[in-house]
C-alpha cells in the first residue's frame, strides 16, 4: 500500500512558478513510478510528468516539456513538481500518482495504482 499526499497548489498569475509536493509513504514505494497527472472541469485527467523513483529517469507530456521539471528526494521520501511559465490553461486540480509500472496515462498505470486527494492549481491571465 502506498499513501500520498500532494500539497503547494494555489493562485498564481500568468507566467509565474509554483512547485507541487507529494509526500509518500508506505511499504515498496521505492520500487514505483511516480507521477504528476491534471484534471481540469469538464476534462478527462491527464498525464503531466513521471519518474522512475530507484533511478530518477523521467518522461514529460508535450505540454509539461520545457516549462516543469518532476524530481524526487529519496530521503525525504518526496516527489515535486516545478511548474513555470505557467498559463490559464494549467488551470487544474493536480494529482500525484504512483504505479508499478511505467504509464503515459490513467490506463497505462495498472493495478495497483494510488493516488492523493489533489491540489488545486488556478493560473489567472
Amino acid at each position: 500500500q502506498v499513501q500520498l499526499v500532494e500539497s503547494g497548489g494555489g493562485l498564481v498569475q500568468a507566467g509565474g512558478s509554483l512547485r507541487l509536493s507529494c509526500a509518500a509513504s508506505g511499504r515498496a514505494f521505492s520500487r514505483y513510478f511516480m507521477g504528476w497527472f491534471r484534471q481540469a472541469p469538464g476534462k478527462e485527467r491527464e498525464f503531466v510528468a513521471r519518474i522512475n523513483w530507484a533511478i530518477g529517469a523521467t518522461y514529460y507530456a508535450d505540454s509539461a516539456k520545457g516549462r516543469f521539471t518532476i524530481s524526487r528526494d529519496n530521503g525525504k521520501n518526496m516527489v515535486y513538481l516545478q511548474m513555470n511559465s505557467l498559463k490559464p490553461e494549467d488551470t487544474a486540480v493536480y494529482y500525484c500518482a504512483a504505479a508499478a509500472r511505467s504509464f503515459r496515462s490513467v490506463q497505462e498505470m495498472g493495478v495497483p495504482a494510488y493516488w492523493g486527494q489533489g491540489t488545486q492549481v488556478t493560473v489567472s491571465s
